[in-house]
């Protein structure tokens, strides 16, 4: 960490040599995210070079990494087996307007307000997210399934069992084993490349047999066509079927043997074309639920990243120029067949260490992933690479995305803080990150505004004619109920003075108060008279002028505290 705060000019070699590295880092990961959402490996490919060349171009922080992330693969799992491709790229696309959108009305500076509780449990449960997905990979012989519940067709497959759970399990091992060693003897090639390519060959040179990324993808590809076909034959018959009958009948047609065969797609990843769903509210239904959660997945970790990486070289980017510049990258994603993406922490910090600070580093990063995409040669062998090689990379991805301090953190900082942590982590596991994240901050900030609530209290002098209540602590609506019950006024002389120059009036309901407490003294013919209220205490009170009935006594005006 210490190293990293080191300042450097900029640097020419360090710029081309930072991104070429981080780009030989960004092939195998693209292809296990894009594994881990259920699509072609083209299709995360793409979505690194389109996301990570418009961001490092014109986006609002210098040397951050976009691509295809595991944040917002993990979302599009289901829903690609749901509604096929064309439905996530018009969800990409969305997303991307929503992000523009955030960053025209400047929203992305409101990230800084997310309490750390929050990005420690998003953090964590990002991890553990990508961690169970991976899990799925260590099941074969899948096959379409009716689910009664439901009443739909499912994917199903069967853990995989003796020699070939064992083959895989070891393949894992030495992958993970070389990214965690390979960097203690060389940092000159990333390790996540050196495993990749060491356990592929391991793979075609020996009798070991493992599924490679080009086998599971034609299978799955296979199997989703017949899940399509069966889904439309047995819709077609339900209608006439009585209710008894539909789940024999589904339970009939997934076992049928029914003929597919793998097609070339008419749209390719890299191909720019307007997604062909159909033009319609339905459509539109569909497409935004999935939108608006990797819209706010997409932010939320850029912002992150984009903070993280201001702390590291002390300067500032500018995080609503980030949010149009993602925004505009995952449209340009979707029309060109890609799966979007957002800034990547992992890679990021493997440009800052080797030194990439400007836009270079990343502009060069992304044009050089182009040229391996582009080499027909490279590109055949991204087949030939074993499932478990990409699992492996992906629980290294995992241990080093969970927040490991965390665990020590029960018995240092307040219940609530570590409560937020656990419930934002077990929401991301359960739901979604969005939803996680939205959740962690409402339950923060209401246990702020619980605490604060009991801060209002008021040192009282009594005269015989006349009592002060002079309040100190914040004023707003959680401290509404202590406020009220601080005043007696059947037992008050005629006049009673409030003074607010150690306290501030925040909002319409402290408003509220104030002027009931004051009904309450004028019902009783007793005169109240408010002191030293600040400045904006004041534009507040005339702004509700027409609706409250009190007596302002500011010529001794302080700025409240």
């Amino acid at each position: 960490m210490i190293e990293l705060l080191i300042k450097r000019e900029m640097n020419l070699k360090n710029e081309l040599l930072s991104g070429l590295t981080v780009a030989l880092a960004l092939v195998p990961e693209a292809v296990a995210f894009a594994f881990v959402a259920g699509v072609d490996p083209s299709v995360g490919l793409w979505a690194a070079f389109f996301v990570g060349f418009i961001t490092s171009l014109i986006g609002g922080r210098p040397g951050m990494i976009s691509g295809a992330t595991g944040a917002m693969a993990v979302a599009m799992t289901a829903f690609v087996v749901l509604y096929g491709l064309e439905y996530l790229f018009a969800a990409v696309i969305l997303s991307g307007i929503i992000q523009i959108l955030c960053g025209v009305c400047k929203v992305g500076k409101y990230v800084r307000l997310l309490p750390h509780s929050v990005m420690l449990g998003f953090v964590n449960g990002l991890a553990i997210v990508i961690g169970l997905a991976q899990f799925g990979q260590l099941k074969a012989n899948h096959q379409v399934t009716f689910n009664d519940h439901s009443h739909s067709f499912e994917i199903v497959g069967q853990w995989m069992t003796g020699g070939m759970m064992l083959v895989t399990i070891s393949l894992i091992a030495l992958t993970m084993a070389i990214i965690y060693l390979l960097p203690k003897l060389t940092k000159a090639v990333p390790g996540t490349l050196v495993a990749i390519v060491a356990v592929t060959l391991l793979v075609q040179f020996t009798p070991l047999q493992s599924v490679t990324v080009q086998n599971s993808v034609d299978q799955m590809d296979v199997l989703s066509m017949e899940k399509v076909a069966k889904t439309r034959l047995f819709e077609s018959e339900k209608p006439d079927l009585i209710y008894s009958e539909v789940n024999d009948r589904g339970h009939e047609i997934a076992g049928k043997t029914i003929a597919v065969t793998k097609t070339v797609s008419e749209r390719q990843a890299g191909h720019f074309a307007i997604p062909s769903i159909p033009f319609s509210w339905e459509s539109f239904a569909v497409i935004f639920g999935l939108a608006a959660t990797l819209a706010a997945i997409g932010l939320i970790e850029s912002l992150m990243t984009l903070t993280l990486i201001d702390e590291l070289t002390e300067t500032r980017g500018s995080s609503n120029r980030e949010c149009i510049a993602q925004g505009l990258a995952n449209m340009v994603s979707g029309f060109f067949g890609s799966m979007g993406g957002c800034a990547m922490i992992g890679q990021s910090m493997i440009n800052i260490r080797s030194g990439g600070r400007n836009r270079l580093s990343g502009i060069t990063a992304a044009l050089c992933l182009f040229a391996f995409i582009m080499i027909p040669p490279l590109w055949k062998c991204i087949g030939m690479i074993p499932v478990p090689a990409l699992i492996g990379v992906m629980f290294i991805v995992v241990i080093a995305t969970f927040e490991w301090t965390s665990l020590r953190l029960w018995n240092k900082i307040p219940k609530s803080d570590m409560f937020v942590i656990v419930m934002v982590s077990a929401i991301t596991v359960a739901f979604d990150l969005a939803i996680a994240v939205a959740a962690g901050v409402v339950i923060s900030a209401l246990v702020f505004a619980w605490n604060k609530s009991h801060q209002i209290e008021a040192t009282i002098e009594e005269g015989a004619d006349e009592k002060l209540y002079e309040l100190s602590g914040p004023l707003f609506f959680g401290a509404v109920t202590t406020f009220k019950e601080i005043f007696t006024p059947t037992e008050d002389p005629e006049t009673v003075t409030i003074e607010f120059k150690n306290t501030r009036v925040y909002d319409h309901s402290a408003l509220e108060a104030i002027n009931g407490v004051c009904a309450r003294y004028r019902d009783l013919g007793k005169t109240v008279v408010l002191k030293s209220l600040s400045d904006d205490c004041l534009r507040m009170l005339n702004k509700a002028e027409p609706i409250m009935e009190v007596n302002i006594d500011n010529q001794d005006c302080h700025t409240a505290i």
